[in-house]
């Protein structure tokens, strides 16, 4: 039998015996799993050993069904952690517990199948690649009607590669739109169609896994100009523009490849589980390609911005690149490696421009940063302590860790504001400020921040990154105000 289906020679042949005994079909990719496994092994597999970049073509020459093999072996998904879709899980287990068999039928590679149908507990039998034939499409729908016949079978599927089971079945369950032109032509040939309906997928899923709103950090490669009094200059006030929009480009595929190295600890993550990625909203080939193609971008865009501004961008998306794959494991480097970053764009603010970077500024940014990211890890470790968790996924830390992230992150705080007041009374004050001693009413708007930042991770009511959150939060915004008024009025 050809994709094609073949006519029934009868409605009651279509729809003889009962549904009670006839066996449950359930398709894996896209239909019970909100994601597809040979994305997901690909990515895992890559994940641990990215050498095997080199081996694909040759374990694709051998077939799809031995590259499967290939990649099942080596990723080690857990099963217990991959996105199940809860409407098609639902079904089985209702349908169960009628009495039904449920068949696992599937082009993943046995494998892997074998491994959710036991972390599951609701299949009676596993029908899946093998290493050597591909069971998708007309191989599939054959593997089905050898095993039941035609027309003996009920099957979920979720798109036109289910057309050939959906053929040969009795009835076809449809549990996505992509799937209804194929089953209604399904349906013309006797098979009864049944829509499934399901969660609905996040709203925007793409621009939430490229996290739009941490651009507003990218805000800093507006510092210089700000600092440097270049804000009536129209050309230095369209490149900081410029620059903002090159990191944000680079800033959202670099989430984008940390969401794909950080697949595994997200789902084990409270809140992280709902990443578009890790939640199955976005598909993982998206994100493959998206990722490296924003970065060319905003190379591309930053190209008039000098070999300097370029370089600061570089380092920016190396350092990220590193942070993603290896750096946010280890203790306490992850958290200096975050202050550096915030410094690069106020490095890259200032190349871009171009103006001289005052040490001054440097020295408390790091100090001031460093604070706000042992701030996020400490909320971080807070709302696991909540979940009587002990270790943060995919990190070196632990919630105990919490009192003393704490103390440093506060003493880092109060060092920045020390750093600044040391910075009124330095020359290069009086050459920049023509009423320099203004500059002290910024020095006890600064501590309250810093202390009332602190005072909210304390009450475990900081969810959420602090330089976003001073973005957000109306006291903050006032306080920001406030000392750039103090500036102006000083200059």
């Amino acid at each position: 039998m050809n994709e094609a289906c073949a006519p029934a020679s009868s409605a009651a042949q279509a729809q003889a015996g009962t549904s009670a005994l006839r066996p449950l079909c359930v398709d894996l990719d896209g239909t019970l799993l909100r994601t597809d496994t040979l994305q997901e092994t690909l990515v895992g597999a890559l994940r641990r050993a990215p050498w095997i970049l080199l081996a694909l073509p040759f374990w694709l020459l051998a077939g799809r069904a031995a590259l499967k093999r290939q990649l099942a072996a080596r990723a080690r998904l857990d099963a217990a952690l991959l996105p199940y879709d809860p409407a098609v899980l639902e079904l089985v287990r209702t349908e169960r517990a009628k009495g039904r068999r449920i068949v696992l039928a599937t082009a993943a590679d046995a494998t892997l199948a074998e491994a959710i149908a036991r972390h599951l507990g609701v299949f009676d039998e596993v029908i899946a690649s093998d290493g050597v034939r591909n069971l998708k499409g007309e191989h599939k729908a054959s593997a089905l009607r050898e095993r039941f016949g035609e027309r003996g079978y009920d099957y979920v599927g979720d798109s036109h590669a289910d057309h050939a089971p959906w053929c040969s079945a009795s009835v076809a369950y449809v549990c996505a739109s992509e799937g209804v032109g194929t089953a209604r032509r399904a349906r013309e040939q006797g098979v009864h169609v049944v829509a499934l309906e399901r969660r609905p997928l996040m709203r925007w899923p793409l621009l939430r896994a490229m996290r739009t709103h941490q651009w507003v950090k990218n805000l800093l490669v507006f510092v210089p100009l700000v600092t440097a009094h270049r804000l009536h200059d129209e050309a230095a006030v369209r490149s900081s523009f410029l620059a903002f929009a090159a990191f944000s480009l680079a800033a959202s595929g670099a989430y984008l490849l940390n969401d794909l190295a950080d697949l595994e600890p997200d789902r084990q993550h409270p809140d992280k589980r709902r990443r578009a990625l890790a939640a199955g909203d976005l598909p993982l080939w998206v994100a493959v390609l998206l990722a490296p193609l924003l970065v060319v971008l905003a190379f591309a865009l930053s190209a008039q911005l000098g070999a300097r501004f370029q370089l600061e961008l570089a380092c920016y998306v190396a350092a990220t690149v590193g942070y993603s794959l290896w750096v946010k494991r280890l203790v306490l480097v992850d958290v200096l490696t975050l202050a550096g970053l915030y410094a690069v764009r106020i490095l890259a603010g200032a190349a871009a421009i171009p103006v001289p970077v005052s040490h001054w500024l440097l020295v408390f940014s790091l100090f001031m940063f460093l604070s706000l990211a042992l701030a996020k890890r400490h909320a971080e470790l807070s709302a696991l302590a909540r979940r009587a968790a002990t270790v943060a996924p995919g990190r070196g830390y632990r919630t105990g860790d919490r009192m003393l992230l704490g103390l440093m992150g506060v003493v880092c705080g109060q060092l920045s504001v020390l750093v600044f007041a040391l910075y009124i009374t330095s020359p290069e004050v009086r050459a920049l400020y023509s009423r320099p001693a203004l500059l002290w009413i910024a020095c006890p708007i600064l501590l309250y921040w810093v202390a009332r930042v602190w005072l909210l991770a304390y009450r475990d009511e900081l969810n959420e990154d602090p330089l976003v959150f001073a973005l957000r939060d109306r006291a903050s915004l006032a306080l920001g105000v406030a000392i750039l008024a103090v500036l102006v009025a000083a200059t």
